[in-house]
């Protein structure tokens, strides 16, 4: 199929199709990470700019490595020392850029929606690279490229997704992503953590975690937020690692091989041991490194589409 989109937004507006296009076009360019010269003119003369208006260390420079290495110029644009302070609003700086002659936005915000938002008030193409509690599109989709690469087929794995989900964008990408594909997802989080319409999504819910490790083929472990748990669910941070923390106690009850993810930063010692973090079953650092094959195919297929559709207006 040929991709249409010039954003990339959420992965609940794409279809099964979409999503395997973009897997099998990051495993394309994964080879290329592993050449001596690590580079493809795929995007030469194109220029990608990073507006992160939240703190981010990970996604900033994979999406900053995956630009170059597909030859774009990359500008970082850092709002805390931006107009944005002086009152600019995310349009006004979106077009800005846009009279800038850039081509592509990665946005990181903290509001749901924003680059939704963006993406409809601008011809240049947007990438979500995290709104609010909405989507983090990308990280789902490195790790289900990092599922895909270790176990095969998606469809029929068992995939428990453990921590905070409420506040979780990525909890909620990956739901849509890893469903899609077929996989049965489960969810596992105190309650006062599990959204009350999560089971829409077509998800199972529980609050055991060793009921969310048993047949699990792998556990996605988020990082606890306690900095926007205003209901206070687990006020002592050892409390909640005593209650769901991953331990190797606790997965020597689980399949031998279950693959242990982590979409960063992660906490040691309050969603997961050092162990586990560290031991063979972890993927943790894999999934890093999918991360720059899979930013590079969704720089370059939002790219191929708007350039096709000024083609056809040319």
């Amino acid at each position: 199929m040929i991709w249409s989109k010039k954003d990339l937004l959420g992965l609940e507006e794409l279809t099964k199709e979409e999503v395997e296009l973009i897997l099998s076009t990051a495993s394309s360019f994964k080879e290329v990470s592993s050449r001596e010269i690590k580079k493809v003119p795929a995007l030469r003369g194109r220029t990608v700019v990073n507006l992160f208006y939240e703190p981010s260390t990970r996604t900033r420079v994979s999406f900053e490595v995956a630009a170059k290495r597909l030859s774009a110029d990359v500008i970082n644009i850092a709002t805390e020392t931006s107009s944005v302070k002086k009152g600019e609003t995310l349009i006004d700086t979106g077009k800005n850029i846009e009279a800038l002659k850039a081509d592509i936005i990665v946005m990181r915000h903290n509001s749901s929606g924003a680059a939704a938002m963006l993406a409809r008030h601008l011809n240049i193409s947007v990438v979500n690279a995290g709104d609010g509690w909405h989507e983090h599109p990308t990280q789902a989709l490195l790790d289900i490229f990092t599922l895909k690469e270790k176990l095969g087929e998606v469809a029929g794995l068992n995939v428990s997704i453990v921590g905070d989900i409420a506040h979780s964008r990525v909890a909620r990408s990956n739901i849509w992503g890893l469903t899609k594909l077929g996989a049965r997802v489960t969810v596992c989080a105190p309650k006062l953590l599990i959204p009350v319409d999560i089971e829409a999504m077509g998800v199972k819910v529980t609050d055991n975690i060793d009921e969310a490790l048993v047949r699990a083929d792998a556990v996605n472990v988020l990082r606890m937020q306690f900095e926007r748990d205003g209901e206070m669910a687990f006020p002592k941070q050892l409390e909640y690692f005593k209650a769901f923390g991953i331990t190797a106690e606790r997965l020597s009850k689980a399949k031998k091989d279950i693959l242990v993810m982590h979409p960063g930063p992660i906490n040691r010692g309050i969603e997961i041991s050092s162990e586990v973090a560290d031991g063979l079953n972890s993927v943790i650092l894999e999934q890093v490194t999918n991360g720059i094959a899979v930013r590079m195919a969704v720089l370059f297929l939002v790219d191929q589409a708007r350039d096709g559709k000024r083609e056809n207006t040319d």
